[in-house]
């Protein structure tokens, strides 16, 4: 059973046949997240921000930080894996990153206004690609396997959605 905490909405779970239907799904749903991430934080307060998830979990305010850095670093393997021949990525330690004074204190509207410009940008990046680049791929040492676009394209729309039932469903759960 899936920790409903930990995986709001379940975890990704990648069709075996990936289509054009769901590639263009995934795509409007990464447009579409910075402006439901924003509507996701708006008006909360500091204190609102500064609480957990769950328990040992980020704070909101680190959860919209670490989407921006996670999505900074997708952004680049796709263009990598778009460039180059199954690119080796570069992995890094999202918790250290989510530790740093930035994202422990940092106002979330700078992520936010970063997630923005970063996902028009990686928008019409997928949009622009034909079915045969999606089937690039690149390297991730820590899976230990080569990851086709196709498949990460929908990983980081589970992600966008994941994060956000983070804080949506804080907010239900505290009444904001």
């Amino acid at each position: 059973m899936t920790d409903k905490l930990k995986y709001p909405i379940g975890e990704f779970d990648c069709p075996d046949a990936i289509n054009s239907d769901h590639i263009n799904s995934w795509i409007e749903r990464i447009k579409a997240l910075p402006e439901k991430m924003e509507s996701a934080i708006l008006q909360l307060n500091d204190v609102q921000l500064d609480t957990v998830y769950r328990p040992g979990g980020w704070t909101l305010r680190q959860v919209v930080h670490h989407v921006a850095d996670s999505h900074m670093n997708s952004y680049i393997r796709f263009k990598l894996a778009i460039t180059e021949d199954t690119p080796t990525i570069r992995g890094y330690f999202e918790d250290r990153w989510a530790e740093l004074p930035e994202a422990k204190n940092g106002d979330p509207g700078i992520s936010i206004s970063l997630l923005k410009a970063l996902h028009e940008r990686w928008s019409a990046t997928l949009i622009a690609m034909n079915s045969s680049d999606f089937d690039k791929s690149f390297y991730h040492p820590e899976m230990d396997r080569e990851v086709p676009l196709k498949e990460a394209v929908g990983l980081y729309a589970w992600h966008s959605d994941h994060h956000l039932a983070h804080i949506t469903e804080t907010r239900k759960k505290h009444g904001w």
